[in-house]
């Protein structure tokens, strides 16, 4: 909740799989992978059609101001280019800081908890055997 990134931006990271992902400069052999939306499409368009691709005629799509402007401050997840990762299919709502790592604590507690009882039961059941 508090990434100064426009609401659209993280609700559509909620909506999103790792399937809305693209792979861009790859023909420039600086790959970066972004979120797959009109820009990321006419990007892969350009860097598609046959003979060498020069940043030049990627530049104006890709532009850092135009993806910091348009998309992160005025929210229009179309217009400008944002880097997002596969990680982003994992992610299922918007909580605040002290809500992620109450609940990253609470998980690791009961995964260890957990793991810590199967490794009580393992010995035991060891000791039974010999």
């Amino acid at each position: 909740k508090e990434a100064p990134v426009h609401e659209n931006v993280k609700q559509k990271m909620v909506e999103s799989s790792e399937l809305d992902t693209a792979l861009i400069f790859r023909t420039l052999k600086n790959t970066a992978r972004i979120y797959k939306n009109a820009i990321a499409r006419e990007v892969l368009d350009i860097e598609g059609r046959p003979g060498d691709t020069d940043f030049s005629d990627l530049q104006p799509l890709v532009a850092g101001k135009r993806g910091r402007e348009n998309v992160l401050e005025k929210g229009d997840t179309d217009d400008g280019v944002w880097t997002a990762g596969l990680v982003m299919g994992l992610i299922n709502d918007i909580p605040s800081c002290a809500e992620l790592i109450e609940r990253m604590v609470n998980d690791a507690e009961a995964i260890i908890g957990q793991r810590l009882a199967n490794m009580l039961v393992d010995d035991d059941a060891a000791q039974q055997r010999a």
